[in-house]
């Protein structure tokens, strides 16, 4: 009976987000945050520059002020807490992402990874599992890596 009622609630949900451009919108920007916040979380400290780099992300990604890309984190915090699995994030990026975007989440995990001038073990797991999770074939999950890693040396070079 729960089953039945779980996937009559999500079938219509499902159906509203199609139809509603904002609810898209929404849940685009929460499934992002969300995942970043995994991302975060990861190698089990949350180091100050990867939330940085979120927060830096969020904003520009969704075009958000300071304090709305902090509220926008905080709830993916809170959504990250109560979360079972990653595939409710995933697969809205499935269905409102083409692969170039998708492609660019993998960029952006690897830079909030790489945040703290190193990726751990789990980061690089999480990282891996996403892109599978969201169809990014392994030679442009390496790619994105790579790209991510050429972009932090060059910043670290510009300040040098």
């Amino acid at each position: 009976m729960f089953r039945q009622l779980r996937t009559f609630l999500d079938h219509q949900l499902t159906e509203l987000r199609e139809s509603d451009p904002a609810a898209d919108d929404h849940a685009l920007r929460m499934a992002t945050a969300t995942l970043l916040v995994e991302m975060i979380r990861a190698d089990r400290t949350v180091a100050p520059a990867e939330r940085k780099k979120s927060l830096a992300s969020l904003g520009k990604r969704f075009g958000l002020n300071d304090q709305e890309a902090r509220d926008l984190l905080l709830l993916a915090e809170d959504e990250a807490d109560h979360a079972i699995s990653l595939h409710q994030f995933t697969q809205v990026l499935n269905r409102q992402l083409d692969h170039t975007s998708k492609f660019h989440m993998v960029e952006l995990l690897w830079e909030v990874a790489l945040a703290d001038g190193h990726i751990d073990k789990y980061e690089d797991h999480l990282v891996r599992k996403i892109a599978d999770l969201i169809y990014v074939p392994h030679h442009e999950f390496i790619r994105a890596k790579h790209r991510a890693e050429e972009k932090r040396r060059s910043i670290i070079s510009w300040f040098a």
